[in-house]
């Protein structure tokens, strides 16, 4: 019986020097690994505060669209979450003892091969982060692009939306996104071509348009410059037309044409003057006496 006690004793004295010698010789590596652990927690959170401060003056100033500026924040957060979680696992696995070298050559055949095969979505990630990074257009802007126009709803990594004036969504990877022609940028013209009857007065005729012209700049305010009288365009009987123009706000050059349409025609009628038509001149031959 104690011959019994005594293997036991000494079972567990080797078992409990074991875990002692396990204990301190695995202690090192465990506080390299919480420190890795501590460091990356610190890192994340210096580069989340990073990027923050990064935007918020472009956010006061008001120089870059907010949805522009939350993807941008949005994408380097996690860029660099990614990169710091990659080097502090690599850190980890070496200090454990495990061959990283041989890892990352695997990683590195395994990505290669993930590159050639996603070609595509690469080049649209890329040509995203451009458009957003270069403000060629934002959020609201009508554009013309890879045959289609619209105005942008949503602009992504990888797509970009556009609709329509049917209420057609058009989705576009973000890689045919070559030429954009955008219509939301700078100051439009509006133009209007007015035909009047032929043996009309000219003078009369001018009076008239430039009266309601000032009318119309008064009562709208999406007017830059003008609208004024170009003069006549064309002399062609029955009709000679007259151009007046006038420089609007971005994307308000159609409500504006749409408005002097109205109000000269308006203006040309309340002066008696009618529209042309066409006309036919029949001449009728005298009988012989």
């Amino acid at each position: 019986m104690e011959h019994g006690a005594q293997a036991v004793w000494a079972d567990w004295s080797a078992f409990l020097n074991q875990m002692r010698t396990f204990f301190w010789t695995a202690l090192p590596v465990l506080a390299k690994v919480l420190l890795v652990l501590l460091l990356a927690k610190l890192l994340l959170r210096l580069a989340r505060t990073f990027v923050q401060q990064l935007f918020l003056p472009s956010r006061r100033r008001k120089t870059m669209d907010s949805q522009k500026a939350k993807t941008l924040e949005t994408l380097l957060q996690s860029g660099l979450r990614y990169l710091i979680y990659f080097f502090a696992g690599v850190t980890i696995l070496s200090t454990v003892g495990v061959k990283t070298e041989s890892l990352l050559a695997s990683a590195g055949i395994v990505g290669l091969a993930v590159g050639f095969g996603a070609q595509n979505l690469v080049r649209d990630v890329l040509t995203g982060f451009f458009i957003i990074f270069e403000d060629q257009f934002i959020v609201g802007d009508y554009i013309e692009t890879a045959g289609v126009s619209g105005f942008v709803e949503e602009i992504g990594l990888r797509v970009t939306k556009l609709r329509d004036f049917s209420g057609i969504v058009h989705v576009l990877p973000n890689s045919e996104i070559s030429k954009v022609s955008n219509h939301s940028r700078g100051d439009r013209t509006a133009l209007v071509d007015i035909a009047v009857p032929y043996e009309a007065n000219v003078t009369d005729v001018q009076a008239i348009l430039e009266t309601a012209l000032a009318d119309i700049a008064e009562r709208l305010d999406t007017i830059v410059e003008g609208p004024r009288v170009l003069g006549v365009v064309s002399l062609d009987p029955p009709a000679t037309v007259w151009r007046v123009w006038a420089r609007t706000q971005p994307m308000q050059h159609w409500s504006v044409e749409r408005e002097m349409r109205k109000t000269l025609k308006t203006a040309l009628e309340r002066a008696g003057i009618k529209p042309p038509y066409p006309r036919t001149i029949l001449e009728r031959e005298g009988s012989e006496q």
